[in-house]
């Protein structure tokens, strides 16, 4: 359903799937926030291990899952199904983590070293594979504000996979300590929407713009800007020492992404008004010189 579209006062069935889709997000994170609970107590409550499984798995899905439905259900026009998108998170995170971890691996056994910088580069190119391939496949019937989405559902399935994997480490090296683990769940689903989700969907909505212009040599610099831009974002996420040092690149990022889909949604509207518009750009090459990630 395209939310460009002004919902009839007298239909209900012309507003009522609108308001859903706006608000899934919060039904997603309510329920698995509950389920999440359920499970810990239950946990707590028996001290049978077979509940850690599940509860490393909905602490890790809970705020990724809630955030892709939150950008899902904003006022854009998207050529791309639900199943594509959940697709999308699930293929998009495996490889994500696969490639990234390999190339890093044969990095640091090469070099010796595996710099930030490094790592940003490498992971923010792996989780743009799979936007990147859906791209290639829906070249044709492709929305702008496709690679929004998809950028930040390929973000969220790494970055649930990834705290799965913290999650687990943490569990092993406390010896069973259940507090750290919920303290880690807690930390990084309250800034996974800041961190990989963010800086993918802004990438992959750069990669999208430039083939909406058919990579004519601007819109091909701009998406390397981007690209290169998010990755100083990772690097300085990754070299915060504090909670205030990823508060600030929290509102970075998702200020850009925010921004992003702002002007996705005005170049939406224009075209439906029959208004001519320029196609949506890319968060501005001057940020490019900005703070690292």
């Amino acid at each position: 359903m395209s939310a460009l579209a002004a919902p009839s006062i007298a239909s209900p069935r012309a507003w009522w799937p609108a308001v859903l889709r706006r608000w899934s997000w919060v039904l997603v994170l309510l329920v698995s926030t509950v389920l999440y609970e359920l499970v810990r107590v239950t946990l707590l409550t028996t001290g049978n291990p077979l509940y850690l499984p599940t509860l490393i798995l909905l602490g890790a899905v809970a705020v990724p899952a809630a955030f892709v439905a939150f950008v899902y259900g904003r006022r854009l026009a998207f050529g791309v199904s639900g199943w594509v998108v959940l697709v999308t998170a699930l293929v998009g995170g495996v490889v994500g983590v696969l490639v990234a971890g390999l190339l890093e691996y044969e990095t640091l056994r090469s070099s010796g070293g595996l710099p930030f910088i490094v790592i940003g580069l490498l992971e923010e190119l792996a989780k743009l594979l799979i936007p990147a391939l859906v791209l290639l496949l829906t070249l044709r019937r492709m929305q702008s504000a496709d690679g929004l989405l998809l950028g930040v559902a390929s973000g969220a399935g790494f970055a649930v996979l990834e705290t799965m994997g913290y999650a687990l480490v943490v569990l092993v090296e406390s010896r069973g300590n259940l507090a750290v683990v919920n303290e880690i769940l807690v930390d990084r689903g309250v800034f996974s929407p800041a961190a990989h989700m963010a800086w993918t969907g802004l990438a992959a909505a750069a990669l999208w713009r430039a083939a909406a212009a058919h990579w004519r040599p601007r819109a091909v610099v701009e998406f390397g800007l981007v690209y290169l831009f998010v990755a100083l974002l990772h690097v300085g996420w990754d070299a915060a020492g504090s909670v205030w040092g990823h508060a600030v690149l929290a509102v970075v990022s998702l200020g850009l992404l925010v921004w992003t889909a702002h002007r996705l949604s005005v170049v939406q509207r224009r075209a439906a008004l029959g208004v001519p518009s320029p196609p949506a750009p890319a968060p501005p090459a001057a940020f490019a010189a900005g703070p690292g990630r």
